[in-house]
């Protein structure tokens, strides 16, 4: 059995207890990959009504974007960007770009977060809604990247004829980019930590 923090109360921890949970966060951290590939997985067989399946929405994604030569961690970001239908089924964008965030540049971060806005373009004037409202982020500094990933990348890859690289292609990436965080209130502990 690991050993464990002896409070009660977070206010009456100790530096002794942080660093008893700090060693079992560090190891926790390095599987962290592993469930989030999983948990893509779990998008396999859920059609949603969909051509394909969303987890091959997601490699479809991913492979169209790898093979235009975008760098890794835009890649990553093609492949996780609907990680959140399973948890999110009214903001799956948000799941996605929580997941990223530690991770990825702030311009990837919008684009993951208001990929599904960007994507409404091309269906919300079917279900009622205003096909534009894109437009309410007109100049901002990220709106030219996220469209072009919509037209790109994500809007083309429902197409079960398209090529659709496995997972065991975008796995090393996912680990590359997932290694180190970058973005988060606890950068400077798992410095510390590591």
């Amino acid at each position: 059995m690991n050993a464990r923090a002896n409070f009660t109360r977070m206010q009456d921890s100790s530096q002794a207890d942080w660093q008893i949970i700090g060693g079992e966060f560090m190891q926790f951290t390095k599987s962290l990959s592993d469930r989030v590939l999983a948990h893509l997985k779990l998008l396999e067989g859920d059609f949603g009504g969909f051509p394909i399946d969303r987890y091959s929405h997601c490699l479809q994604t991913a492979t169209r974007a790898l093979r235009d030569g975008r760098d890794d961690e835009y890649v990553v970001c093609a492949l996780l960007h609907d990680i959140g239908d399973t948890l999110g089924t009214f903001n799956h964008p948000d799941i996605a770009a929580a997941i990223l965030k530690p991770f990825v540049s702030e311009a990837n971060h919008w684009m993951v977060q208001n990929h599904g806005i960007f994507q409404g373009y091309n269906f919300f004037h079917h279900i009622g809604m205003d096909r534009n409202m894109r437009d309410m982020f007109q100049g901002h500094e990220h709106y030219a990247r996220t469209e072009e990933f919509i037209a790109l990348y994500d809007d083309p890859a429902f197409d079960a004829k398209a090529e659709t690289l496995p997972m065991s292609e975008f796995e090393p990436l996912v680990r590359r980019v997932m290694a180190q965080p970058r973005n988060t209130i606890y950068k400077q502990a798992t410095e510390t930590l590591a």
